[in-house]
């Protein structure tokens, strides 16, 4: 097997949060359900809504913190990637809108999307990192921003009720001689049996904004939990396996893992098929709900602050995304 260990690390993060939070009996309210409907079938207890807010103004909220933590400014940025599963407008992509908000417009930084839906952070930080080892840029700033709120269906009630707004950015560099941080593994499959079993079909070259007689709901997410569910658990245990295999370690030797924040039932049950300790298992689904692509780099930032991931530390990245597909990277901090 090639390696594909790469000496690249996260040099900080940062995040953004709407200050509107959204609990889950305002949900139950929202959604013509019975009093504690919401937090029962997802346990998500709250979530947080963007207002007066584009995403890519979260974006720079976000970025400015992972700059500030850093103490870095513009100068020290080669690249900004936008790895959100949603767009601010259909064009320009949203990390040109990012550059603006930021205010560095004059900067000439270049700007590029990768949009892989739930897993863009995990495919993004891939993607760039060998651009990154090879000398390409010396420091790329990834961030995924989401306001789900904007596109829900409220008459698909489990989707509904899970998903919520938020951005994180982490900065990322080449791997100081004598200092930690490297990537030893890294994957992504696809298996689009489940294409269309999360989706939004309206408003791209199929079926564009101007068709005429279309259901709103058409521009909404719609999404067969069940469905997804059990194909995902499917490919979720060989997935992980061969991940370690490639990165030459087993499950019991990582230090932490942080998933997709899917729903609080998902995390439950992968979490027991691959009998990985509570304790070594990112969890935030139940204050925030799922954002999305925000959520894995959202719970590597909650990860640090808490306390619960340090220098040196083996960190195992995966869930599952929209296509379907099932993505994952292991490194050392």
């Amino acid at each position: 097997m090639t390696s594909s260990i790469r000496n690249v690390r996260i040099v900080s993060t940062g995040i953004y949060i709407p200050p509107k939070v959204v609990t889950a009996e305002e949900m139950d309210e929202r959604l013509g359900c019975e009093p504690g409907w919401v937090e029962k079938k997802t346990g998500v207890m709250k979530r947080h809504f963007a207002e007066n807010i584009t995403a890519s103004q979260m974006a720079a909220h976000a970025i400015h913190e992972a700059l500030r933590v850093a103490e870095l400014t513009s100068s020290d940025i080669d690249a900004i990637v936008c790895t959100s599963g949603t767009m601010e407008q259909p064009l320009p992509y949203t990390a040109a809108l990012i550059q603006e908000a930021l205010g560095w417009q004059d900067t000439a930084i270049p700007c590029l999307d990768i949009n892989t839906s739930c897993l863009s952070f995990v495919t993004g930080f891939d993607v760039m990192s060998y651009l990154v080892a090879a000398g390409r840029y010396n420091r790329v700033i990834l961030v995924a921003s989401e306001i789900a709120s904007v596109g829900l269906d409220y008459e698909n009630k489990e989707s509904a009720a899970l998903m919520g707004d938020g951005a994180a950015a982490v900065i990322i560099e080449r791997t100081p001689d004598g200092e930690s941080g490297r990537i030893l593994a890294s994957h992504l499959e696809t298996h689009s049996e489940g294409a269309h079993l999360s989706e939004v079909p309206a408003g791209g070259t199929k079926v564009p904004g101007s068709s005429r007689g279309i259901s709103p709901r058409q521009f909404s997410f719609q999404m067969d939990g069940l469905k997804v569910f059990k194909l995902a658990s499917q490919k979720m245990g060989p997935f992980c396996q061969n991940l370690c295999a490639q990165a030459q370690l087993t499950l019991d030797d990582l230090d932490l893992v942080v998933p997709h924040q899917a729903s609080m039932m998902s995390l439950r049950l992968i979490r027991g098929k691959l009998n990985i300790a509570k304790d070594k298992w990112m969890v935030t689904v139940q204050d925030y709900g799922n954002t999305i692509a925000a959520s894995i780099p959202m719970g590597l930032h909650l990860a640090i602050q808490q306390g619960k991931l340090k220098r040196g530390d083996r960190v195992m990245l995966v869930g599952t995304s929209a296509g379907l597909s099932v993505g994952g990277m292991i490194f050392e901090y």
